[in-house]
């Protein structure tokens, strides 16, 4: 079968290698409440910055840590790269099942978004919107390898 829009399997090794790291350290550092602040601080571009005791600015360079932003880039890159790689055999059943997992992952991600956003308020609001930005992969991912392992099982216990 011919698959359009998947990478080469080669692709879920260097996804693996990204997002395992960074989900530990994100969650570490969200769960202990740690500053990240002072680590990794570069100047960047930024489109528009509103420091608390500062003035507005639009498209300036500002001193600004990068750690959360590598971080989120290994969350989102790693879990393109795991979940949209071709597996070792790619059929249509796997294609049937790769679209099931996402479309069960996107009803779960955002029926819990809605939920956190009746029930959750403040700051803790936007840790909710932080995690949104990979939960939908990280479901899609686990709900994908998930029915994969079971579907090996099964085709095991019949031969």
């Amino acid at each position: 079968m011919k698959t359009h829009f998947l990478l080469p399997n080669q692709f879920k090794k260097i996804g693996w290698f990204l997002f395992i790291p960074s989900l530990i350290a994100s969650l570490l550092i969200s769960i202990a409440n740690l500053n990240i602040d002072d680590y990794l601080v570069v100047k960047v571009f930024a489109f528009t910055n509103d420091d608390i005791l500062g003035p507005k600015k639009y498209f300036s360079f500002i001193n600004n840590s990068i750690a959360d932003e590598l971080l989120l880039f290994g969350l989102v890159i790693g879990g393109i790269l795991i979940g949209f790689s071709k597996l070792k055999i790619e059929d249509e059943f796997t294609s049937k099942i790769r679209y099931e997992s996402l479309v069960w992952a996107t009803y779960l991600n955002y029926g819990l978004i809605l939920f956190f956003t009746i029930f959750v308020y403040g700051l803790p609001y936007l840790n909710v919107l932080f995690f949104n930005t990979f939960t939908l992969l990280l479901f899609f991912i686990i709900r994908f390898h998930y029915q994969i392992y079971k579907l090996n099982k099964t085709s095991g216990d019949d031969e």
